[in-house]
């Protein structure tokens, strides 16, 4: 019998078991540590000055590059999210744990599949279990975040490296990133509107709400609204002054 795709998902996930493993949420805090400082080092090699403002949107882009990516997995896997998210729950119920922190601490990264789609697809199952519509392909989530996966990488890193080495004029910079920036706090605004409208905080605990719906989208917000900011004193200013 011809071999499915979400048994060939799960064949490639479990392969190479030899191959040398870290715990994901190690493996993503090294992969955005080294983004973020690429860029904070950079700067302060090129201008000798550290800003804290430049800092935190440098952390910003680094987290959006690998979310990026990994919402680009959430439009190659669908099935295979829909067939681990009953794994989640079922997992859920046998030990206790949240998926959030088996996914993150108890998972390992095969290094040889740092970029499967089918690994990364994993935090999808995993979120599902907060917020169904991962699972679901008509949903505003589901669908906002495969937008920005495809859409904000190329102006994520441009404004990265102007805010880093002031390749663009900081008028330029500012129009731009008052496009992308924006988009980030409606988008993520209108997907806690459409959360609540359909009762899902009712199908979870308060402090799952809070830690996995709240917290982690308002850090999308603020950092949205300094970009922001950040953008129109670009444009008012005429230049990185804002920035150090």
């Amino acid at each position: 019998m011809p071999e499915s795709g979400a048994d060939r998902a799960l064949r490639e996930q479990d392969a190479d078991q030899a191959s040398l493993r870290v715990p994901v949420g190690l493996f993503v805090a090294l992969i955005v540590s080294a983004l973020a400082m690429l860029g904070i080092g950079t700067r302060y090699c090129v201008h000798g000055d550290l800003n804290a403002i430049h800092a935190v949107l440098s952390l910003f882009f680094s987290i959006n590059l690998l979310i990026c990516y990994w919402e680009i997995c959430l439009f190659l896997r669908p099935d295979y999210i829909r067939t681990r998210t009953e794994y989640w729950h079922a997992r859920c119920r046998e030990t206790g744990r949240t998926p959030a922190f088996e996914f993150f601490i108890s998972k390992k990264v095969p290094l040889t599949q740092a970029l499967s789609p089918t690994l990364w697809a994993d935090v999808w199952a995993a979120y599902s279990q907060y917020d169904d519509s991962y699972a679901d392909r008509l949903t505003f989530g589901y669908n906002a975040d495969i937008a920005n996966g495809f859409v904000t990488p190329v102006p994520s890193m441009v404004l990265y490296a102007a805010y880093t080495v002031d390749v663009l004029p900081a008028v330029f910079a500012g129009i731009l990133g008052v496009m992308v920036f924006w988009q980030w706090t409606y988008v993520t605004s209108v997907y806690w509107v459409s959360f609540f409208v359909a009762k899902r905080q009712t199908r979870i605990s308060r402090r799952e709400l809070y830690t996995y719906i709240l917290a982690i989208n308002a850090f999308w917000v603020l950092c949205a609204l300094l970009g922001l900011y950040v953008s129109i004193r670009l444009i008012m200013d005429g230049n990185y002054s804002i920035l150090g």
